[in-house]
């Protein structure tokens, strides 16, 4: 089968399609025929070598986290999926491997209706993350939250992962991302100086809880919550020594150690995706081929929304 790997680190034009061994599905694991997988800014920094202090990639690296497509393959002990359904989930975070003709998966739910592959194949990481990050800051009815890179592929989801839960939710992003951010039902600031004061003049009754989905503001995003327990980031190394959380599920990272991933939530988000309220904004869906123009997209840091890989 055809898979993406690197073998070294550097630009995207490092990536190859490369002919490799089937995988097939362990215990507890099901295999799909991939339609769609993602390419999220973790593995663009993973393959860029911004990681290799911390995170080694054992060459040749396979990657992709997040895909969909049709069960082939049922490992022993599963039950809930047979031959033929259609799903959306994740590789195992360390193995990783879902840009390929097909994919191992660790974790899994049925693809709803309501999504289109696309968005299928970009679900998984930031639905995780989302219930992950928000069930660590109790985010609930009456809460004020703030997500930092809120028009991400990340942060767009779990802006509507929070708003699910009651909570009202502040986002920062780019003006020209402000409509889009309305339309996800977040209320929209932009970021760089003056944070605070803007964020103040939203909610002068203080914010609950932070997701810092960008990098580069925790001092600023401590001093709105009033407290770093209340700030946790997915994108911030340094974030330990300002005493917030780095919330993530890849051993060797330094800081704390991984977190529990919150598999729950890709039948939770399913469930919600089928009721309506929860979409998955793909930026762009590139042919598979074009898997380094896809890295590329990625690395501008301005996509809004997933980037996705069409097979």
């Amino acid at each position: 089968m055809r898979a993406v790997q690197f073998h070294e680190y550097g630009p995207a034009s490092v990536l190859r399609i490369d002919e490799v061994p089937e995988p097939h599905a362990g215990p507890g694991e099901i295999r799909i025929v991939t339609r769609t997988s993602s390419v999220s800014a973790g593995e663009v920094r993973i393959r860029s070598g911004a990681l290799r202090a911390a995170l080694s990639a054992p060459f040749p690296f396979r990657t992709g986290f997040d895909a969909a497509g049709v069960v082939d393959e049922v490992g022993a002990g599963v039950s809930d999926v047979s031959v033929g359904d259609e799903v959306f989930g994740a590789a195992a975070t360390d193995t990783r491997g879902a840009n390929a003709d097909v994919a191992v998966l660790a974790a899994w739910a049925p693809k709803p209706a309501a999504w289109t592959w696309e968005e299928a194949g970009g679900a998984a990481g930031p639905v995780e993350t989302g219930y992950r990050v928000w069930d660590r800051l109790d985010v609930r009815p009456g809460r004020t939250v703030l997500v930092n890179g809120a028009a991400g592929g990340t942060g767009s989801v779990a802006v509507q992962l929070a708003a699910a839960r009651g909570a009202r939710v502040i986002g920062t992003a780019s003006p020209g991302n402000h409509a889009f951010l309305r339309s996800l039902g977040v209320e929209p600031t932009t970021y760089g100086p003056g944070l605070v004061e803007r964020v103040r003049a939203l909610a002068p009754s203080g914010v609950d809880a932070v997701l810092d989905c960008a990098g580069g503001a925790l001092p600023a995003l401590v001093e709105i919550a009033g407290d770093p327990a209340r700030v946790v980031t997915i994108a911030d190394l340094g974030a330990a020594d300002l005493g917030v959380h780095l919330s993530h599920t890849t051993s060797g990272l330094p800081g704390s150690p991984p977190d529990p991933e919150a598999v729950h939530g890709l039948a939770a988000a399913a469930e919600l995706a089928d009721r309506g309220p929860l979409r998955i904004p793909v930026a762009h869906a590139f042919p598979f081929t074009e898997v380094a123009s896809a890295h590329a997209l990625s690395e501008t840091g301005h996509a809004r929304g997933r980037i996705v890989l069409v097979h």
